[in-house]
């Protein structure tokens, strides 16, 4: 690996269904991570704030024009791919998963995909519109961008994405297979991406999609925590601060942004 790991912000929310404002994301989680109420450590006791190998915060991509929005974040994934370096995105809608796995996936066609999350987000398209955030897993597992999807807590599918799901031979644990004790298994190149609705509301409020019945902060944690194989980047999506409480679902994201930097770290000692 090269360099320190880095954070860039996805401002992004023109492929949303229902509501807007996840755009606004980026700049909460930066205030809950950087919060005089914690500190800059992962549970794991690394110093991922001001380590000289610590987080680097590379700001956010102008994505101010929706049409540049896909290509703009292609290019700025394959230029740390490049440079070998690893990095958190900041979402944003979960649309942004697909163009950074565009860039990503480039000269690395065996990547793991993991996707914590409550949809399964595998429509061919939602609402006329290929590209929505209903919709990125579908066009990266079409364009071979992942050899393996494993989705969790997963409890909001439907009949299309049943049939899709079976159509890219996608892994699932969902929620009922969850509380039965499974657990996922990965190795080799993995890219984690976590869906914050993927988390019960109980925990993470601040979403535009809640669906009851999901993960806990804890659960979530320990799949980091655990996780085996090379991580080669994450994302954090969904967070919309005008739905959150006292900030707490920035809050959650910030936790998962140090433990995810905590992970880099801890394979570069």
């Amino acid at each position: 690996m090269n360099g320190r790991p880095v954070l860039v912000g996805l401002p992004y929310d023109a492929s949303s269904s229902f509501l807007r404002g996840a755009a606004e994301a980026p700049g909460r989680i930066r205030e809950a991570l950087r919060s005089p109420a914690g500190n800059g450590w992962s549970e794991v006791t690394i110093d991922v704030a001001s380590s000289p190998q610590g987080l680097e915060d590379l700001g956010d991509l102008d994505l101010t024009e929706p049409v540049q929005a896909r290509a703009r974040i292609e290019r700025a994934v394959a230029g740390l791919a490049d440079d070998d370096r690893r990095f958190i995105a900041l979402g944003g809608d979960h649309s942004v998963t697909y163009p950074i796995l565009r860039g990503l996936s480039r000269g690395r066609p065996d990547i793991t995909v993991l996707q914590i999350d409550a949809h399964p987000d595998l429509y061919d398209e939602f609402e006329g519109d290929r590209y929505s955030h209903a919709c990125p897993f579908a066009r990266i597992m079409e364009e071979g961008l992942a050899a393996r999807l494993v989705q969790v807590g997963i409890r909001a599918m439907s009949g299309p994405q049943v049939s899709q799901a079976a159509r890219f031979g996608v892994e699932q644990i969902d929620m009922r297979a969850w509380v039965d004790g499974a657990r996922p298994s990965v190795a080799g190149d993995v890219y984690v991406s976590i869906d914050l609705d993927g988390l019960d509301p109980a925990f993470a409020p601040g979403v535009s999609h809640p669906e009851p019945g999901g993960l806990t902060t804890r659960d979530v944690l320990g799949i980091i925590q655990n996780l085996n194989g090379r991580l080669l980047g994450a994302d954090i999506v969904e967070l919309n601060p005008a739905r959150d409480v006292a900030g707490l679902t920035a809050g959650v994201a910030a936790k998962f942004v140090k433990e995810l930097t905590g992970h880099f770290m801890a394979d570069g000692l």
